[in-house]
This record gives structure tokens, C-alpha cells and sequence, in this order.
């Protein structure tokens, strides 16, 4: 197995076999990411991949899932990837699912029966950072989408019988644009119906733009008060029409919170104002990305 620079996967896929298809990610813009900085965004050869997935069979007897990185494998041409999935399929006949990370851009490229053919030869879930809901918020951290163009790839990802499994991050827009961040986050939940949904809360590495911006100054951490208020206003707006889990249990969060939308909003709600009311909080040096 052959890897460059230092990899990045999904909590989800801890015990995923890890195969690097793309170098770096395609849009690496993001201000608050300091993931691919150190990297020059290149596709592999598809016969590297493939040797590595053929080397990974000599390696390991089980080989149950699969997660093709780097951070937008999925800006591949859907006919790799399905030579890719092909590969896979016939290497590890024991393999449950195969897994990528995917950009906005990267799905809405793709049309809808390259979706679905990717989904029958066995694609079972994109992960998609969309970070905010909020055009004013995307447009500040150089996202390079819109709330519009995240809504309607999680939509055609989900429309393809393939899961979305979206992230958005809390505190990105800071105090100042907190409300409409919540709200343009509830929004997409509610309109894109994604099979899962997750909140990490804003962490700054020194590579990341936005860093320098926080040490200056320019943008202050919301407090874990705050975070909460933020929290429970997404909570109260999120209601999609069929199940999205949802999970906001990641190593950044202050407080662990997981149920289903919309089944659970209330008992989410109120676990989150019951540590509110106590400062139940994790503290500052526990937190990690």
C-alpha cells in the first residue's frame, strides 16, 4: 500500500480499508481546513489504485469495508469509478460497503444515471462537508457552493439510492451571522432529507486560514453557551420529511448528542437545554479534530 502525506477519513470508517484515489482535494479553498494545505491536488493512475487494492488482498483476509480517499475521490470520471468498484467487488466479495468523500461540485457534476450506476455497482455513501446552510457563511470560508447547490447534490445522491451523510460545523459563522447559520443548516436538513446528518463544532489548526483571522482578532470563538443556543435553534428548525440520523458526538463537540430526525428533535432538545442549565460543557483542552 502506498500512501502520501498524512490521510484523512471519516470517524465512520476507522476500521475501513483506506485506499487513496485522488492526492489532496480538488476545491482546498476552505478556510477553516488545514487537511490538505501541505498537498498539490492530483489523480492517481487507476491502475495504482487498482495495484494497491490487489496488494491490500494479499494483506488482509477481510476485508469489510472500503473508503476511497483523499478529500473529493469523487471528482473521478464516473467511468473509473466504476472500474474501481468493479475491482473491489470482484478482490473482496466480503465487502459490506465502499465510501467516499465528495464535494458539492463533484456530485452535481455527475448526472443522475451516473449516480445510479455508480450506487448498483455498489457506492453506498458520499460524505459531503457542507459546513453551513448559510450563502453569507459559504461565501466567507470559500466554500465554493451554495446552500442551493449542497441541497441539490445531497438530492441527487439520495435520489441515486445512495446515502448522503452531511456535515456542517457549529460556530463557523461566529455570533455575529449564529442565526442564520442554525436556520440555513436546519433548511438544507429539512429540504435535502440526507440519510445522516453530523455537527462537529469549529476547531482552528495553524495551517488553516481562518486561524490567522482568530489570532488577529477578526473572528472570535463562540463560547459553549452559545454553541448550545446555536444547537438547539437548528434543532428546532430541522424537520425532514423521512428519518436523516443524526449525530453531533464528534471529539469537538461540548456536548454528545445523537438521535433521528425528526423522531427525536424534542428529547434532543431537551437533553441539550438540561446542559445548559447545568454547564455541562467538555472543557476547552478535551476538545480534538
Amino acid at each position: 500500500m502506498l500512501y502520501e502525506g498524512k490521510v484523512y477519513r471519516p470517524p465512520s470508517e476507522a476500521y475501513s480499508l483506506i485506499v487513496q484515489a485522488t492526492i489532496g482535494c480538488a476545491n482546498n479553498t476552505c478556510t477553516f481546513c488545514s487537511m490538505y494545505k501541505d498537498k498539490q491536488f492530483r489523480i492517481r493512475g487507476t491502475e495504482e489504485i487498482i495495484a494497491d487494492l490487489r496488494g491490500a488482498r494479499t494483506m488482509y483476509r477481510e476485508v469489510g469495508r472500503v473508503f476511497l480517499a483523499d478529500g473529493d475521490a469523487l471528482v473521478l470520471p464516473a467511468e473509473t469509478l466504476q472500474e474501481l468498484l468493479a475491482e473491489i467487488s470482484t478482490l473482496f466479495p466480503e465487502c459490506e460497503r465502499v465510501t467516499i468523500y465528495g464535494t458539492p461540485q463533484a456530485v452535481n457534476r455527475k448526472t443522475a444515471p451516473e449516480l445510479k450506476a455508480l450506487a448498483a455497482a455498489g457506492l453506498s455513501i458520499v460524505y459531503i462537508g457542507a459546513e453551513s446552510g448559510d450563502d453569507e457563511v459559504l461565501r466567507r470560508v470559500k466554500k465554493g457552493a451554495t446552500a442551493a447547490e449542497i441541497t441539490e447534490a445531497i438530492r441527487k445522491l439520495e435520489e441515486a439510492e445512495i446515502a448522503a451523510s452531511v456535515t456542517f460545523i457549529s460556530g463557523l459563522g461566529g455570533a455575529p451571522l449564529s442565526e442564520q447559520h442554525a436556520i440555513g443548516c436546519a433548511k438544507v436538513i429539512t429540504e435535502a432529507a440526507p440519510s445522516y446528518a453530523a455537527l462537529l463544532t469549529l476547531l482552528l489548526e495553524p495551517d488553516a486560514p481562518m486561524y490567522e483571522d482568530q489570532k488577529r482578532g477578526a473572528f472570535a470563538f463562540m463560547s459553549p453557551e452559545e454553541i448550545a443556543e446555536e444547537t438547539l435553534l437548528l434543532l428546532d428548525h430541522a424537520r425532514p420529511k423521512t428519518s436523516c440520523v443524526f449525530r453531533s458526538n464528534h471529539a469537538s463537540n461540548y456536548v454528545p448528542l445523537k438521535g433521528t430526525l425528526p423522531a427525536d428533535n424534542e428529547n434532543l432538545i431537551s437533553a441539550l437545554k438540561g446542559a445548559l442549565a447545568a454547564g455541562a460543557f467538555k472543557n476547552d483542552h478535551f476538545r480534538l479534530l
